[in-house]
């Protein structure tokens, strides 16, 4: 009954403990033999990674057990001729981490995909505020009252211009709806007596920010504004979940020199203790990055093993049962 582990799964197990999405992090203060809190600290995540360990042996320790078992009752029992097949999961009993959407991690680093993460569109209705500046993708609608053939929507092209007909090409990007308007008045005052034109932006796609990680609704979103708070981003987003490490959240900017440009954000203290210095400003394509707990991260290895040890002990019973039935 006893499980011998592969040299592979050894590996695992390794990489897991010397990953740097949660518990790399504190590597440094863990090593410095100076400061009796860390090495307190130190002996506190050891003993939780103990526990998971013990937990995990057990559960994999008592699976096999029952298995041996239940082998033992079908070879003294004719009547049992085809014993249950193995579990699918049985082979890899330390499956890789199902992480959030647009997350992956690697043995020293988080890598973050944008682009596996789903686009989504607000929940409701929102007022689209005057200083809204229009970029590539945004799509307006131009109302010019008793001239409709001057009337239409239009999307803006990646030059910010949009192909207004009997006009010509228009450069619209950069500009509010109400800046669009004034233009559009002095060109259509050409054509026709004092033009009464109202501008509505249709849909806004320019500009996008991110929220990955352990939140309800990971993805990529659509500012209806030039920024965005971190609170609006987090409840736009579902709001974190119960395996977030609300307190080590990151604000990334991206650079095209390619350093880290991030901020620190205690997501915990601006939700539950008001502390608005928290709330940061998002600009488009900022990233808001919830990362998951050390805890959470044990748990989503164990599980499948656990799930799987559930499973050679169901089956195992089963077998026994069927064995008591014949006899």
């Amino acid at each position: 009954g006893w499980r011998f582990y592969r040299k592979e799964d050894v590996e695992d197990i390794k990489r897991f403990y010397e990953s740097a999405y949660e518990y790399g992090e504190y590597v440094g203060v863990y090593t410095n033999a100076n400061n009796s809190s860390a090495a307190n600290a130190a002996k506190s995540i050891l003993l939780v990674f103990g526990a998971a360990a013990s937990l995990l042996f057990s559960a994999v320790n008592y699976a096999v057990a029952a298995t041996a078992g239940s082998e033992n009752a079908a070879q003294s029992n004719s009547a049992i001729s085809n014993p249950p097949a193995p579990s699918a999961n049985s082979g890899n009993l330390i499956p890789k981490n199902s992480a959030a959407k647009g997350v992956k991690e690697t043995a020293k680093s988080v890598d973050i995909v944008l682009s596996d993460l789903p686009a989504i569109a607000p929940a409701g209705p929102m007022t689209a505020p005057v200083t809204y500046t229009l970029g590539p993708d945004d799509v307006i609608l131009i109302d010019v009252r008793r001239h409709p053939e001057f009337s239409g929507q239009y999307s803006i092209n990646s030059e910010g211009k949009i192909e207004y007909k009997y006009v010509g090409d228009v450069i619209v990007g950069g500009l509010t709806k109400d800046q669009v308007k004034e233009r559009l008045s002095k060109i259509l005052s050409e054509y026709i007596m004092e033009p009464d034109i109202d501008v509505q932006i249709v849909s806004y796609l320019s500009k996008v920010f991110y929220v990955v990680g352990e939140v309800g609704r990971p993805g990529k979103f659509y500012m209806h504004g030039n920024t965005i708070t971190v609170r609006e981003a987090l409840i736009q987003s579902g709001l974190p979940t119960y395996s977030s490490a609300m307190r080590r959240c990151r604000l990334i900017t991206p650079d095209k020199s390619g350093k880290e440009n991030y901020v620190e954000v205690d997501v915990y203290k601006l939700l539950y203790e008001g502390d608005l210095r928290q709330d940061l400003v998002m600009k488009p394509a900022d990233v808001l990055y919830i990362p998951a707990t050390v805890l959470a991260k044990i748990i989503r290895v164990i599980s499948p093993v656990t799930d799987t040890a559930q499973e050679t002990v169901g089956a195992a019973a089963s077998t026994a049962g069927t064995a008591a039935i014949a006899l």
